[in-house]
């Protein structure tokens, strides 16, 4: 059995002066799988994922990542945590403005004190494997909406991370460009990257491992896609998600 790449145990989150975020939620995540999780605006998924990526500390609770706790290191310490094993992707892309696209997916490798030379190599890799290379020299006011995304996706996996986690990725794209990004998902699943990804689209959500459903801060159901046995008796989240596929 192996060991969870990204373990949290109890999380709970309130911002001043008593507004009560996450109450208690308990996440593993295996590693290579794809776990999604859904629910209404203001349930507490994108709180979650700050917490999962060190972006933010728990009023409560632990979070682990490769038996690492980063929950109590300091700020500087998380950050070199998220460098070296988890990629984030956010829907609003996040690219840097004036610097290209292969610079954008260099910059990380930079901070870590790779080359100039070695980090554009591997940049442009990078922009390969998500289907951009063609649009490396380009800034990112140049880009549609998804090949912005594809750049984030690229630069997300710059340090080699083995986790990933998205933020509602497809929530700006049209239909067409959400397709494309699913494609890229898929591929990052298949090579052994662990995703969670926040998402409130039904057909999105149908193709990860195991879905999670959160209300008012609190994990409500979970649904396992892989290898679905079509149990007639847990009705609630097949109420929630229609069982779609790309």
């Amino acid at each position: 059995m192996h060991e969870p790449v990204l373990r949290a145990r109890g999380l709970r989150k309130v911002f001043p002066p008593s507004t009560t975020v996450l109450d208690g939620v308990d996440v593993d995540v295996a590693p290579g799988e794809w776990l999604a999780v859904m629910g209404p605006s203001g349930c507490g998924k994108s709180t979650l994922l700050n917490l999962l990526g060190g972006l933010d500390v728990p009023t409560a609770g632990t979070v682990e990542i490769e038996g690492r706790h980063v929950e109590t290191a300091s700020e500087s310490a998380r950050a070199r945590v998220r460098r070296g094993r988890v990629g984030i992707v956010f829907q609003a892309y996040n690219l840097v403005p004036h610097l290209s696209a292969l610079d954008n997916v260099a910059l990380p490798m930079r901070l870590t004190g790779a080359s100039v030379r070695i980090a554009r190599h591997r940049a442009r890799e990078l922009l390969a494997r998500v289907g951009v290379a063609d649009l490396a020299d380009l800034a990112p006011g140049a880009l549609s909406g998804g090949q912005a995304q594809r750049v984030a996706f690229a630069r997300a996996l710059a340090n080699d991370a083995r986790l990933l986690l998205a933020d509602e990725p497809t929530g700006a794209l049209d239909s067409d460009s959400t397709r494309t990004l699913m494609r890229v998902l898929r591929q990052l699943h298949e090579d052994g990257v662990a995703i969670v990804m926040v998402t409130h689209e039904h057909r999105v959500a149908s193709a990860a491992d195991r879905v999670l459903f959160m209300l008012d801060g609190k994990i409500i159901d979970e649904r396992r896609l892989t290898g679905l046995d079509q149990d007639p008796s847990r009705t609630t989240f097949a109420n929630l998600v229609e069982l779609e596929t790309w």
